[in-house]
């Protein structure tokens, strides 16, 4: 189990080492800056990341301007998997909301590995279906639940990927993940910090309470980690792959960390309560 955490993404980990191979020959590892577009919305996919760490948010963009996240993945998933369908454009567009690193593949290179595992085969489908789920719950959560409990629940499913209580996340970050105006926001964080879920706010940084976090918010958070969970269910039934742990990547990838080359983002944010 040690050596399977090592490996750094959940989704990588719970391949077999003899399938994983496939890949790590054409891994590079990539900084992911923050507010990095790493994918835009009917922009062809032409690289797949595999976070080790931060987060990344998919986004809708609406013709009048306005940006609202539907999903965020962290080192549980990947992003750029529609690639397994064939070459693909990107039907949301993918900002990195917290920095990090991640291991970055070509499409065809992926195809390849793809096409001689069944493994990855079925990771890449528990991995969507995941996904799935997570947007079907996200749609249902904005309609049904409170601002209030839908913060709770974004900055709960920020710190499972994050770590620490204190997380990097902006004004701006935080409306486009609910879906509000930033006013909205300044009151919704003034309403979880007077009852002890945020325990401070400055420019960029929300300090958590966890445990007061949970009771304000909605079922939602559980359902929706119950369904992330899935994803590496089958890593308890595989054998640990030997070596396959960051460093043992590096050896085959590029050995000094890239920055993913950024695409221009459009800076608008939402508008509607």
């Amino acid at each position: 189990m040690e050596q399977r955490t090592r490996v750094g993404n959940r989704l990588l980990a719970a391949l077999p080492t003899a399938d994983l191979d496939l890949l790590v020959r054409h891994f590079r590892m990539v900084s992911l800056e923050r507010d990095t577009v790493l994918v835009r919305s009917g922009d062809p996919i032409d690289r797949l990341y595999f976070p080790l760490t931060g987060l990344i948010a998919f986004v809708m963009d609406m013709p009048n301007g306005q940006t609202v996240a539907t999903t965020v993945v962290g080192n549980e998933g990947a992003v750029g998997v529609l690639t397994a369908l064939g070459p693909t454009r990107s039907p949301m567009t993918a900002v990195v909301r917290v920095a990090g690193t991640a291991l970055q593949i070509s499409p065809t290179q992926f195809q390849a590995a793809l096409g001689r595992s069944s493994a990855l085969r079925g990771a890449v489908q528990t991995h969507t279906r995941a996904l799935m789920a997570q947007f079907q719950h996200v749609a249902a959560c904005n309609a049904l639940h409170s601002v209030t409990a839908r913060l709770a629940n974004w900055l709960l499913q920020v710190h499972d990927r994050a770590g620490g209580d204190t997380l990097p996340l902006t004004q701006d970050t935080l409306a486009e993940l609910l879906g509000v105006r930033r006013p909205t926001v300044t009151h919704i964080v003034g309403k979880l910090r007077d009852a002890g879920g945020i325990r401070s706010n400055r420019r960029g940084v929300i300090e958590i309470d966890r445990p007061r976090l949970e009771m304000a918010t909605c079922e939602c958070y559980q359902l929706m980690r119950r369904r992330i969970d899935r994803i590496v269910q089958t890593e308890e039934a595989q054998p640990p792959p030997s070596g396959a742990d960051v460093a043992a990547i590096l050896a085959n990838a590029d050995e000094v960390p890239r920055q993913a080359q950024p695409r221009k983002a459009s800076g608008q944010r939402p508008r509607h309560h």
